[in-house]
């Protein structure tokens, strides 16, 4: 190598860490400067033969290595566990001068050497050569043991492989919420019960996941809240009960995934449209957030959608969506003119185009058969007729975040019912325009208004059905209060102008004060 031409020549200095285990040298030198080179050699070989190598046996020996050495614990080990470390006669390391392949030919032989000595006496392991013996004549004692042990330890690892490919886990979740809530009738003349009332509804829910893309929904709830008797569905609150304590299965239903884009919901009691789609409302917290009245929650045409069957929503994109529904409240009843297909139900198809995560808009059919709607005046929703009639529903639903504290939506929804036995038809309308301040006064704060006109028949061919003479308007406002992350209180008031849409009857006022605790 001293001969031939070279660029570079490699080099390192001495690591103590690495001293006899990995160290890497090279010389550098230019052909063209080979007398300097042969110059440098023989002054090497003079240093060598003047100061020759002795072996340490602590590095305290090296005057010139000091604790704060950023390699002093390698060099103090390497010297005092394996005594491969070789000094000067003048008590020097020199563990920053340049090394020679013949200095690390030297070192890693030493060290090497003392390994050697170290495996063969055994003199500073825990395991002798006389362990080492044992062991071996055990091993050959033993060989059959040996052998099944490893065939039965074979076995157990393909069995928990095969465990851990097909495990089934299943994880539940313990979750709550209990609603306190005084209502009275503020202002109305001719109203019946205005009496201050306190109830409560309590939910107890269990959701359980059984792959972790699944869950099975199961809610205990018992409800005796009672909402103020106006003489017509309209201002009815949402989460009114039926006035008893009685413990009862609310809801049951089964989601999973069915491929990367389409979710399955099987629905075995208590379902709601809400189960199956989104229904574009930042006020519908099912009655224990957002409004109050069952009007201001969601579009009235929704409330056709209710008990038992199945739901489908594939996503086209991360901004379209299909649902389909179908529900029956009457599944679980084999009489006649009932059960899943013979009985009421609501079959629902839904568009959603979500453009942004702050803005919604649903295009919604429903066809249903025997399932009125559940507020607006007593002509909207059947009050007293037993006829059998069908319906077709088709609803638009919009939100629209303006900025990151406004919100402005609303909907239109418009019913046409045919009546089967006494034949002729009937138009409902209903629409709404909402105003909601999400944070307001507090993170997690939400106020809204609601200005709207509750279900409303706009012309009737059937005989006893007349259609409503004048409009009543639906105002509320409410203001949902954060507590803290489990309590919230939520002041609100609901009032209906000409109210039944009956300019003959007073306004009304109803004012209601929400408790919500959740855990």
């Amino acid at each position: 190598m001293g001969v031939r031409k070279m660029k570079k020549k490699w080099s390192c200095f001495v690591s103590p860490v690495v001293v006899g285990l990995v160290l890497c040298a090279n010389t550098y030198a230019q052909a063209e400067e080979l007398q300097e080179q042969k110059k440098t050699d023989q002054i090497t070989t003079n240093y060598y033969q003047e100061d020759l190598i002795s072996q340490v046996t602590s590095v305290s020996q090296f005057s010139d290595v000091q604790p704060t050495d950023w390699a002093f614990q390698a060099l103090q080990s390497l010297v005092e566990r394996y005594g491969c470390i070789a000094g000067y006669p003048n008590g020097t390391y020199r563990g920053n001068r340049a090394l020679t392949r013949y200095e690390f030919a030297a070192g890693l032989n030493a060290c090497l050497d003392r390994v050697n000595e170290l495996i063969a006496t055994a003199t500073s392991s825990i395991i002798t050569q006389q362990d080492l013996a044992t062991l071996q004549r055990l091993q050959e004692e033993f060989s059959a043991e040996l052998a099944t042990l490893r065939g039965r330890v074979d076995a157990l690892e393909a069995r928990t492989a095969e465990l851990e490919a097909n495990q089934f886990s299943t994880t539940t979740k313990l979750q709550g919420e209990v609603v306190g809530v005084f209502s009275d009738v503020l202002a109305g003349d001719n109203i019946n019960n205005t009496n201050t009332t306190f109830g409560a509804r309590a939910r107890v829910e269990f959701v359980t996941s059984f792959t972790g893309q699944d869950t099975l929904f199961t809610r205990l709830e018992s409800n005796n809240i009672s909402t103020p008797d106006l003489g017509t569905p309209e201002g009815n609150l949402f989460f009114a009960g039926d006035s008893t304590n009685n413990v009862v299965l609310g809801t049951l239903w089964y989601g999973f995934p069915l491929g990367e884009k389409t979710n399955v919901i099987a629905i075995a009691q208590g379902g709601a449209a809400d189960d199956v789609t989104n229904t574009v409302n930042i006020f519908d917290g099912d009655g224990g957030s957002g409004a109050l009245s069952t009007f201001g929650v969601r579009n009235p045409i929704y409330s056709q959608m209710d008990g038992a069957g199945l739901g489908i929503t594939h996503q086209f994109s991360n901004n379209i969506a299909l649902s389909l529904g179908y529900l029956s409240p009457t599944a679980n009843d084999p009489s006649d003119k009932n059960g899943l297909f013979n009985g009421p139900y609501g079959a629902m198809a839904q568009l959603t185009i979500t453009p942004s995560d702050s803005t919604a808009i649903a295009f919604t059919y429903i066809n249903s058969y025997n399932s009125p709607l559940s507020t607006g005046s007593n002509a909207a929703t059947f009050d007293g007729r037993t006829d059998a009639f069908s319906s077709n529903s088709y609803g638009v639903q919009a939100s629209i975040g303006i900025g990151e504290k406004f919100v402005i939506g609303g909907w239109a929804g418009y019913t046409n019912s045919e009546f089967i036995t006494s034949g002729g038809d009937v138009d409902v309308w209903n629409y709404a325009v909402t105003l909601g301040f999400p944070d307001l006064g507090k993170e997690g704060n939400l106020a809204g208004i609601i200005v709207g006109i509750e279900p409303r028949v706009t012309s009737s061919s059937v005989v006893g059905l007349d259609e409503d003479q004048d409009t009543s308007y639906h105002i509320e406002a409410f203001y949902e209060y954060k507590v803290s992350d489990n309590i919230s209180i939520t002041p609100g008031v609901i009032w209906l102008t000409a109210p039944n849409h009956n300019d003959n009857n007073d306004d009304v006022v109803i004012g209601a004060l929400r408790t919500t605790f959740s855990f």
